[in-house]
């Protein structure tokens, strides 16, 4: 079994006291930090060691982080990254989901919601390669949860651990409205998401709108002012 000891996390960051500040907190929480300070080094890394997670900035001297995610996601396509960015940059958010990001934290951040953001993802994941290996018909689309892709005909898409767990949920509740209140709670395992406002949701199924949508089919469409209904 995996100790948190284990756990190595790859921290990228140029700013020297956000940096050791990051890595601090994650060895207190019982992980193992690496920190690198630009671009180069960050994809050095990821491309040579494998690490549980990378925290990635996105403005980093050299190579951007976007590059750098971009990088690493060729090589190791099941790679887990949380991109770091400037509060309200939505433009910076939807290019990190299209290079390959599973997530965002924007700045400033607490340490409690960094924290959270990582272990829910780490949780995730380890618990989607366990329990959800089985594939699944989305529609016209056959779901393969342990090679992370989806394949229609000739076409095939690489899938996130956790773009596989929202349409499994999708297909559960097929034909019902699903609102980012259940999103946030099942699959982001926000424990009480009334108290957030974020854009992490829409965000996440326009990504993934766009990759299932290579014939200009809307598989999941938008209930306004509710939510999200997979109606095939």
């Amino acid at each position: 079994m995996t100790t948190r000891e284990e756990i190595e996390i790859l921290v990228v960051e140029d700013e020297e006291p956000i940096r050791r500040g990051l890595c601090d907190v994650l060895a207190y929480h019982g992980y193992k930090p690496l920190g690198v300070e630009n671009g180069e080094e960050g994809l050095r890394e990821g491309l040579t060691n494998r690490f549980a997670l990378i925290l990635l900035d996105i403005m980093l001297p050299g190579l951007s982080g976007f590059e750098v995610c971009e990088g690493i996601r060729q090589k190791h396509p099941h790679q887990l990254i949380i991109m770091l960015t400037a509060r309200g940059s939505e433009e910076d958010v939807l290019t990190g989901f299209r290079v390959g990001a599973d997530d965002y934290v924007t700045k400033p951040f607490s340490v409690a919601e960094l924290v959270a953001r990582v272990e829910a993802l780490l949780r995730r994941s380890g618990r989607m390669r366990r329990e959800e290996q089985t594939a699944f018909r989305f529609a016209d689309w056959e779901i393969d949860p342990a090679n992370l892709e989806a394949v229609k005909g000739e076409v095939k898409v690489e899938l996130s651990a956790r773009e596989v767990s929202i349409l499994a949920l999708f297909l559960r509740e097929q034909g019902r409205i699903v609102s980012r209140r259940m999103l946030l709670q099942e699959i982001w395992e926000v424990p009480d998401p009334d108290r957030i406002e974020t854009r992490t949701v829409d965000m996440q199924l326009a990504k993934l709108r766009k990759k299932l949508n290579h014939d200009e089919t809307q598989l999941i469409e938008t209930v306004r002012g509710a939510g999200y209904r997979f109606a095939e």
